[in-house]
């Protein structure tokens, strides 16, 4: 109905900040966002391909400007204030598009031409969150497989160029924050944690979109992949691990990405240095104890795919390069899982967990992969109860009852065994204590 209005079609035709003087006040920046996005809601509600072109005309002429500006004039405020503009606008266009045929439309548009000129922003003012953060924001919509909205030709590479393009902004801005030296009075969450917590979210998007063939990278001697790996990577050990439990957006961000990349790159992860992935196993510890229950499951999960991929190779035959750096990790840091361990066995035994199911996933893993730290652990355990013969004696039987029919494998029907043994033996423990 709205698009038979004549005040409509005039709006999509003319919605720069000259008929719509709003949009040039600095305080109605963050609605512009939202501006764009109703429009636009209009605008892909028709199949008129022209439509869309006398739409997006003013940014084009708006971004072709500033991509034949030198580099003294695109670091000056009047191109600030453009881009804080435009990287809002564009955001809210990226937001509105539902199908395959308006992302489509606004992606054969965006890139190449002028992807390059978001990649100079990125350079240039990654210490501006003004304008990094809506640039970062922008990408993380624009990666966003929503409504299955990124679908491409079998014989189409726009979904390895859109990866490749989203990582040179992730390099770009991650590389320049990780130089920077910040002020002691710097308010860290608005100059960096913020901006970080952003690269997590478009990687994380990115990632999980299933529109790219992640293989393909490093068939081909691609670094687009390894790259943004390692400077996010970077990024989050420059972050001290109450910084990330202080702030929620942060945490949330970081925790959802270690689970990806456990469930679909754990090669990855081990072969990285023993420290680093140390403090990735140590920030998961303690995002266990979260008070958040999708904080903590989301840690269970992702110890569930390491403990797992450990097990397995554990039982491997072939001596592979991986397997030896597993190896090399324990050697080093001979408590790397069986820490994960002790705390997750003191949680379900002790604590009231709202998330069992979730915290039992990975235990089964761990134990079978740390028998005899498990048995050490339980000998423990029975031992503080020597007051108590006969409290003992039961909970000894419980012990027993938790690993009944259970096998040395993960098949999931074993897990599901051990799934029910546990939720017997909590029940056990309840009585007890």
């Amino acid at each position: 109905m709205l698009l038979k209005l004549e005040g409509v079609h005039f709006i999509l035709a003319n919605h720069t900040s000259a008929e719509f003087p709003f949009l040039d006040v600095s305080a109605n920046s963050r609605l512009r966002t939202l501006f764009y996005s109703t429009l636009c809601k209009l605008l892909f509600s028709d199949d008129n391909t022209l439509k869309f072109k006398q739409f997006i005309a003013p940014f084009t002429e708006l971004l072709t400007q500033l991509s034949g500006q030198s580099n003294d004039q695109f670091s000056s405020p009047t191109v600030c204030k453009a881009l804080i503009g435009v990287l809002r606008d564009l955001r809210g266009v990226v937001a509105s598009c539902s199908s395959r045929r308006s992302y489509t439309l606004f992606f054969e548009w965006i890139y190449p031409d002028f992807t390059p000129v978001l990649q100079r922003a990125a350079a240039t003012y990654f210490h501006m969150p003004e304008v990094s953060t809506p640039l970062l924001k922008l990408y993380a919509e624009l990666v966003y497989n929503k409504a299955q909205r990124l679908t491409f030709d079998s014989s189409s590479p726009n979904g390895i160029l859109l990866f490749r393009d989203a990582s040179s902004i992730v390099v770009a801005y991650g590389t320049a924050l990780l130089e920077q030296q910040l002020a002691p009075s710097a308010d860290l969450y608005a100059v960096k944690f913020k901006g970080i917590s952003l690269c997590l979210v478009l990687l994380t998007r990115a990632l999980s979109g299933n529109y790219v063939n992640f293989g393909v990278f490093a068939l081909y001697g691609d670094r687009a992949l390894s790259d943004c790996l390692e400077v996010t990577l970077k990024l989050c050990l420059c972050m001290q691990l109450e910084d990330i439990m202080a702030y929620t957006k942060v945490c949330k961000a970081y925790f959802t990405l270690m689970e990806l990349l456990m469930r679909n790159h754990t090669a990855m992860l081990v072969d990285l240095d023993t420290a680093v992935l140390r403090h990735i196993c140590a920030s998961l510890q303690e995002g266990l104890k979260s008070h958040e229950v999708a904080i903590s499951s989301q840690c269970a999960a992702a110890l569930e795919h390491l403990a797992a991929y450990h097990f397995r190779q554990m039982f491997d035959d072939r001596e592979t390069r991986i397997k030896q750096q597993l190896a090399n990790h324990l050697s080093r840091e001979p408590e790397l899982f069986s820490s994960q361990l002790a705390v997750l066995l003191h949680m379900i035994v002790f604590e009231d967990c709202p998330n069992q199911w979730s915290l039992s996933r990975p235990l089964l893993a761990l134990i079978l992969s740390n028998d005899a730290f498990f048995s050490k652990w339980k000998a423990s355990v029975l031992g503080q109860q020597g007051a108590n013969p006969e409290r003992q004696q039961k909970l000894s039987a419980a012990f027993d009852k938790l690993m009944h029919e259970v096998q040395p494998n993960l098949d999931a029907k074993n897990r599901d065994k051990f799934t029910q043994n546990l939720t017997m033996f909590r029940h056990e423990l309840k009585n007890l204590f």
